[in-house]
């Protein structure tokens, strides 16, 4: 099965995309990349290869060395562009996050949202994680005139976690964790009909993160098609559970 990835032209979260990436092509399924114009090669943050501040808070080795997979694959150098994508033709859409300034172009596009909203009318299956929620809270669905969250369970980056990265590192990075003013958790629960029972902030956690073989410190949000994720310490269960989604889907 095919799967839609976007991404932005640089400062995509190496974890969310190297992962899913890793472990649905691993299962035998095509990942297709789409940047703003077709062919671009995109690059991730370039932080969290090296380490954010004094080799720490960066990528974990083995998402690193996929990310260096993917960086030499054949589907890296041949994006697709938003616009002129046809969301029909793909079983799955993954919209990865991070939070440095260069995903302003991906989380802020209208371009993309308009795809966004065109596959999720198609009812197969979306997953979002970390910033990547934002795209589905700020695509209105032309039906209802609300956000394509507007019903939907959620989670997304606890503003917890993105103010305690925030104020851990300002002295030396300023805003960098700060992507918009507004906190991401704030916008998202500003897209739900009733954020105190739909929005899930799971449990609290600052640094355990799941791995290949250990989902006990992550967690996600099921819900119909719909699967998020908090932030790359989920990457591992989100894709597992995001893959479970995808094969069980009618074709």
């Amino acid at each position: 099965m095919r799967v839609l990835m976007p991404v932005p032209d640089r400062d995509f979260d190496v974890t969310e995309v190297a992962v899913p990436w890793r472990l649905l092509t691993d299962a035998g399924h095509e990942v297709v990349l789409a940047t703003e114009r077709a062919g671009t090669r995109p690059a991730c943050d370039p932080r969290l290869l090296t380490g954010v501040l004094f080799g720490r808070l960066g990528a974990a080795p083995e998402a690193r060395r996929y990310y260096e997979e993917l960086t030499r694959s054949e589907e890296f150098a041949a994006t697709v562009g938003w616009s002129e994508l046809d969301p029909d033709g793909y079983d799955g859409l993954l919209l990865p996050g991070g939070h440095a300034p260069g995903m302003r172009q991906y989380l802020g596009s209208a371009a993309l949202r308009r795809q966004v909203g065109r596959f999720w009318a198609l009812g197969r299956p979306v997953g979002a994680i970390c910033h990547g929620v934002l795209v589905l809270a700020r695509t209105t669905d032309p039906a209802t005139g609300r956000s394509l969250l507007a019903d939907r369970r959620t989670t997304c980056l606890p503003r917890y976690m993105e103010r305690s990265a925030y104020l851990a590192t300002a002295w030396r990075l300023g805003r960098y964790y700060r992507t918009y003013p507004a906190y991401v958790e704030h916008e998202v629960r500003a897209a739900l009909d009733a954020p105190d029972t739909q929005f899930a902030r799971g449990p609290r956690t600052l640094s355990a993160r799941g791995t290949a073989t250990d989902d006990s410190p992550a967690f996600v949000v099921e819900d119909g098609n719909y699967l998020s994720a908090r932030w790359p310490g989920d990457a591992y269960l989100f894709a597992r559970r995001f893959l479970a989604l995808l094969e069980a889907a009618p074709h």
